[in-house]
């Protein structure tokens, strides 16, 4: 059993930047593919980013393309969400994600969840 910490949310203004982290112990991360989902309130939980095992691969959703980049460092076990040119529609709860498989995350096939950290972008 693995468990996923994340950290790194808070508020910031529209414009501005974050770095979300996620640390993942009790498992070898490098294992399988990580990744990123947002919920906004009322809303379903959606694809951010996901990265292959080895962290050769990415891929992003159509709305953070070029504004948020994902990143893992397999030797610290942690995978990182960096987000630049918030915008207030970003405000959400992320959520860090390890796959079943090693190529890419999918919402059906989520292995492992952490417990989420709430950005919060002001306009």
């Amino acid at each position: 059993q693995a468990q996923l910490v994340e950290s790194g949310g808070g508020l910031v203004q529209a414009g501005g930047s974050l770095r979300l982290s996620c640390v993942v112990s009790g498992r070898t991360a490098s294992a399988y593919a990580m990744g990123w989902f947002r919920q906004a309130p009322g809303k379903e939980r959606e694809f951010v980013a996901t990265i292959n095992s080895r962290g050769g691969r990415t891929d992003y959703a159509d709305s953070v393309k070029g504004r948020f980049t994902i990143s893992r460092d397999n030797a610290k076990n942690t995978v990182y969400l960096q987000m630049d040119s918030l915008k207030s529609e970003d405000t959400a709860v992320y959520y860090c994600a390890a796959d079943r498989g090693s190529l890419k995350v999918s919402l059906n096939t989520v292995l492992y969840w952490g417990q989420g950290t709430q950005v919060t972008v002001s306009s």
